[in-house]
């Protein structure tokens, strides 16, 4: 399935949107893009191999190892690839969900919380 951009990034915005407005609240220096597919580097960063199935990846410090005393930071940033997404969810209801999954999962990283705690909330 091949899903139109504006509709894929809307996905991506009712996702954000359901986020509880306290937490909500710390992603204002987050920004969140879309990739068409993951490159080397991206692979790298997220410690996969090329092989592996890669939908997003979080790039920053997060929450719960930054210090009070941090200066101007560039904003951390989350990344969704579109291409494996919608290739591996080609029902539209099933691509929703995993958007949203993703979304999830890697706000879940910018708050500090593990792959393992991930897998045990069911946002693996």
């Amino acid at each position: 399935m091949t899903m139109r951009p504006r509709r894929f990034n809307r996905l991506i915005l009712e996702a954000l949107a359901e986020i509880p407005e306290p937490f909500r609240a710390h992603l204002a220096n987050v920004d969140v893009v879309v990739k068409r597919r993951p490159g080397p580097s991206d692979f790298r960063a997220s410690d996969s191999k090329r092989g592996d199935r890669l939908y997003g990846l979080y790039d920053g410090v997060p929450l719960s190892e930054r210090t009070g005393s941090a200066g101007f930071e560039m904003p951390d940033k989350i990344t969704l690839f579109r291409e494996p997404l919608e290739r591996d969810f080609p029902d539209e209801s099933d691509l929703v969900r995993e958007v949203r999954t993703t979304v999830l999962h890697e706000i879940a990283h910018y708050f500090g919380l593990s792959e393992e705690s991930l897998v045990e909330l069911g946002l693996d």
